[in-house]
């Protein structure tokens, strides 16, 4: 098993980024906030086209995930596995939470909002983590697309049941 890294050798690692100018972390931090902001701009756009029919929406949608693909290819320049899907997650994640910590916050639930707003910044601390690759994810493996899980050994070869799906499901969800 690996070595896990020191919090002091994490931070060395980072310094010598930022020092050979590789990283600029408060201008990539603004870009991780415009790179959330425009995963919220799709799901409006995609809701508001449903809610009105209008599909013009789904034209401005697309036109944002274009940008919004752009600016996050700025910042995840390898696609180790699923790492691009996994940061875009990660950020639209944090954005959510941190919403939800807000109107948590201004309906008087304090303490519920704090411990929204902790694990948004968990979730933002492990895009980071990913982006500047303190987290070695070059063991994790693609699974099939029909594959349901890592366990699932028949690489999509037939088509599962809904019983199948179910058990699979309450496999996965024992913690």
């Amino acid at each position: 098993m690996d070595k896990k890294p020191t919090m002091e050798e994490l931070i060395e690692k980072v310094n010598k980024l930022k020092a050979t100018g590789e990283l600029d972390l408060s201008m990539e931090e603004d870009l991780s906030i415009a790179v959330m902001n425009l995963i919220s701009l799709e799901e409006h756009f995609y809701f508001t086209a449903e809610k009105t029919g209008k599909n013009d929406y789904f034209d401005l949608l697309n036109q944002t995930r274009e940008i919004r693909k752009q600016l996050l290819a700025k910042m995840i320049d390898k696609h180790e596995g699923e790492t691009w899907c996994i940061t875009k997650h990660l950020l639209a994640a944090t954005m959510r939470l941190i919403e939800v910590g807000t109107k948590l916050h201004s309906s008087g639930k304090k303490d519920e909002a704090l411990d929204t707003f902790k694990k948004a910044y968990e979730v933002y601390s492990l895009f980071w983590a990913l982006r500047l690759k303190l987290i070695d994810v070059s063991g994790v493996k693609k699974i099939g697309d029909n594959q349901i899980n890592i366990h699932d050994k028949s690489k999509g070869e037939k088509l599962m049941t809904k019983e199948d799906l179910i058990s699979k499901l309450v496999d996965c969800c024992k913690e």
